[in-house]
């Protein structure tokens, strides 16, 4: 889990209490503090793992994927607004964030046991059944955390308090 701060580059000038609309510009949730582009890192594990069927020497480029923790993830890229995103997730909605956390557990826990398991060689048609399942596997925990980031509760159908008024005030004070 990533229980740890991510301790941004720069502190936001606004300090703890960040702009909702500074949020909803660098595509973050102003009411969770958490980005969904986090989850582009498990596509594209996703992406590899339903190539291998087909093409079986994917596994080299699932092989080159590693688990990264949200912090990891956005310190390692040059977004825009990666300082933003690193401290709106040190102030993260507490609930949506544990709730991403475990989601994050699972999926690395999923990829670790596929990546460990194509290294042992299998045939190429038990590998792409291998790939599959964990493809399988892995893309409801993604619609899942897609749903916590937003707002959602685990079952994805009620909003934590005050995500959808947050978002129309932000944007109407634009």
């Amino acid at each position: 889990m990533n229980d740890h701060a991510c301790q941004p580059v720069v502190q936001p000038a606004s300090g703890p209490s960040i702009d909702p609309a500074r949020l909803i510009e660098a595509n973050i949730n102003p009411v969770t503090g958490l980005a969904t582009d986090y989850l582009n890192h498990f596509n594209e594990a996703i992406m590899m793992l339903e190539l291998i069927p087909a093409m079986p020497e994917c596994v080299d480029d699932l092989m080159g994927w590693r688990v990264m923790s949200y912090c990891e993830h956005f310190m390692s890229t040059h977004q825009k607004h990666r300082d933003l995103v690193l401290a709106a997730y040190d102030s993260a909605n507490p609930e949506a964030r544990r709730s991403l956390d475990e989601l994050t557990a699972s999926m690395d826990a999923i990829l670790t046991a596929t990546r460990n398991a194509l290294q042992l060689q299998f045939s190429p048609a038990l590998a792409g059944a291998l790939a599959k399942e964990a493809a399988a596997q892995l893309k409801p925990l993604v619609a899942q955390a897609g749903a916590v980031i937003n707002g959602l509760n685990l079952s994805g159908d009620v909003p934590l308090a005050g995500v959808a008024q947050a978002a129309v005030d932000a944007v109407l004070r634009r």
